[in-house]
């Protein structure tokens, strides 16, 4: 090669040596300048993730609002039920008295012979009579010095026990049962009552649309006998005028005759200035339906006191239920909280062992001023 190409050449390289430096001084600028540099950061993107952001924000808020409402109306719920709640305990505490005091009498009670304050006038005497067969000839009541009926009498005692036992497994297996049937009967009791409130408030909403339809028929159909009555006054004016001097002139007004009193508006009604006083038939059909108003009334007074024990009965059994969901509930609590609590208890455990972990290996190893001074040497 000749020397000129050599010059050439060289010339050549320290030209694109010189392009690629000045090249890496730029990208350099671009790059460690916080203030223009853009690589890697999509702004419509980050737009986007801020106006998402907000509307994300606005139904949370709504939601919460919403949430809040509900429960203010809850709370309102909650303090209805505690008052019924209230009332129901109060009412079963008072039914629970009087059946106490009526069905669960000292007396009736199965223990109640231990406990008697008559038991030594009622028990019976070691000795009756000579010929007692308690007693032995001796006259000592029979001291043999053992007791003969020592197998038969723990027998008796052990069979006495094991009915007992198979007694309690079953009045409990009832109780169960019982207890079942209260809470369904409850809960039916309690859907029947909110369906039944719900037809009777949309009947009175019926039945007071009709009566309004009814008073605007009623208030036309007043209208147009008014106004037919106003025009037939005029006339039947002018015809009673005739019809009074006619009458005048026969001389009925002046007679004793029965039928003169009748009104014109119903044989039910009459003229006072002509009526001579109600006859025997009369007199015996008011006394009649005296008789039967009072008769109607003891039948409604009757039909009343039979509603309201029917009431008073449903009242108890409801009370009876509710105690028993009552000490189903508070057992049903006592058991979460225990659960609760040993959940607890393995949470801290677990984070006990975690922070160990992570402050005796996780956080050990810290960083040097040596391993941060190796990044951003270069542009690439």
């Amino acid at each position: 090669m000749s020397w000129p190409g050599l010059q050439r050449e060289l010339r050549e390289e320290a030209a694109a040596l010189e392009w690629r430096r000045q090249r890496e001084l730029q990208r350099q600028s671009r790059i460690f300048n916080a203030r223009v540099r853009t690589i890697g950061v999509d702004k419509d993107a980050l737009d986007t993730q801020v106006k998402d952001r907000k509307i994300q924000e606005a139904a949370e808020k709504a939601r919460n609002e919403e949430l809040a409402n509900e429960m203010k109306q809850n709370d309102k719920i909650m303090c209805m039920l505690e008052e019924r709640q209230k009332n129901d305990i109060r009412n079963v505490n008072k039914a629970i008295t009087e059946f106490q005091k009526n069905f669960q009498k000292p007396e009736t009670r199965r223990e109640f012979d231990l406990s008697d304050p008559q038991a030594l006038k009622k028990d019976k005497p070691a000795r009756l009579s000579d010929d007692d067969p308690r007693c032995t000839v001796s006259g000592l009541q029979k001291f043999m010095g053992e007791d003969l009926n020592y197998n038969q009498r723990m027998k008796f005692q052990k069979e006495q026990l094991r009915e007992w036992s198979l007694q309690q497994q079953r009045d409990w297996k009832n109780a169960l049962a019982d207890q079942k049937v209260a809470d369904d009967l409850y809960d039916k009791n309690r859907i029947a009552l909110d369906q039944k409130t719900m037809e009777q408030q949309r009947k009175e909403e019926e039945n007071r649309r009709a009566v309004c339809a009814a008073t605007k028929d009623f208030n036309r159909t007043q209208a147009a006998e008014i106004a037919e009555r106003k025009k037939l006054e005029k006339y039947q004016k002018m015809k009673d005028d005739m019809d009074e001097i006619s009458s005048l002139l026969q001389g009925d007004l002046l007679s004793e005759n029965p039928e003169q009193a009748v009104s014109s508006f119903g044989r039910h009604r009459v003229i006072t200035d002509r009526w001579k006083g109600m006859n025997q038939d009369q007199l015996m059909a008011i006394r009649y339906s005296q008789q039967q108003q009072v008769l109607e009334k003891l039948r409604l007074k009757e039909e009343e006191r039979q509603r309201d024990a029917e009431w008073d009965r449903q009242s108890i059994q409801v009370a009876r239920a509710q105690l028993v969901l009552e000490r189903h509930q508070r057992r049903q609590n006592r058991e979460r909280r225990q659960a609760l609590d040993n959940i607890n208890a393995e949470l801290s455990q677990e984070q006990k062992s975690k922070n160990i972990y992570l402050k005796e290996e996780a956080y050990s190893n810290f960083p040097t001023s040596q391993y941060y001074a190796q990044f951003n040497t270069t542009s690439r």
